[in-house]
């Protein structure tokens, strides 16, 4: 059965609002076919974000309005490949919102992540190109545009690959503009200096498993290709990603589907403008 994201905007939502809601939906989404499997609550933007199996969008709607009234701003259908990084992750409390890994019973997430890799293209061959020193410089170049670019965005650095950084956003939107602002950062550089550090960037929403300060699973991996997808210079994000852009002033690409090691279905990307 397909499975939905639906997002709510309510202003002074409140936890024990949402829980009620929860509990409402449960009653009645027997006889539409729907089963609502948990929700992210993030009060201080007024989000609700739901995750559903429904037999289409408006038999999760019709649970909804049957239930509280309160219908979704907008739903999104969460392709099969991202599934399990949506339905894994983070353990839920008894009225069913998803808690913060490690935290206490009523530590609520704020909402799913963006995960976000960059890579510096061809950092082997660039380190036989220039030598070891050089290619230092040019790395601790990429870093610190990288970590100004995370701060300004409110992006968090999960951890350094060696030729790259992965973090992690609560805000989807957030995260395409940190892409644009490194890219920009990089392109001062390179207008400054002979030898240009040049970067892909790949970005993924779900729900990664979170241990140790560190980030796995579906979401994770599939930014990870995402990023090894793009060209040099280049975002590319997924299809949820650009869903939770909507309304945020941002342009995208459409590609298309395209195959990703690992991933037996093809997977649809953007590449952000």
């Amino acid at each position: 059965m397909p499975m939905y994201m639906d997002i709510h905007e309510i202003p002074e939502i409140t936890a024990e609002g949402v829980a009620a809601a929860h509990a409402a939906d449960e009653e009645v989404q027997g006889k539409h076919g729907v089963t609502y499997h948990k929700y992210w609550l993030n009060e201080a933007q007024g989000k609700v974000f739901c995750l559903c199996s429904a037999p289409n969008p408006e038999a999760a709607r019709a649970v909804h309005n049957e239930a509280h009234g309160q219908v979704a701003d907008k739903i999104i259908e969460v392709a099969p490949e991202i599934a399990e990084g949506f339905l894994g992750g983070t353990e839920v409390n008894s009225a069913g919102a998803a808690i913060v890994p490690g935290g206490a019973h009523d530590d609520r997430d704020p909402g799913i992540r963006t995960v976000l890799f960059t890579d510096i293209v061809g950092s082997t061959s660039l380190t036989q190109r220039i030598g070891d020193e050089a290619a230092m410089v040019l790395l601790g170049v990429h870093d610190s545009v990288v970590r100004e670019a995370l701060e300004a965005c409110r992006g968090r650095e999960v951890k350094h690959t060696g030729d790259g950084i992965m973090a992690a956003f609560v805000s989807a939107a957030a995260a395409v503009r940190c892409m644009t602002r490194i890219h920009a950062a990089l392109l001062d550089y390179v207008w400054e200096n002979s030898e240009p550090v040049c970067v892909r960037i790949g970005a993924a929403a779900g729900e990664p498993v979170e241990k140790d300060s560190d980030l796995f699973g579906t979401t994770v991996q599939l930014a990870s290709r995402i990023c090894a997808h793009a060209k040099p210079k280049q975002s590319l994000v997924s299809n949820v990603v650009v869903e939770l852009c909507i309304g945020k002033n941002l342009a995208f690409h459409d590609l298309g589907h395209v195959s990703l090691k690992g991933f037996e279905e093809s997977i649809r990307v953007h590449a952000v403008r």
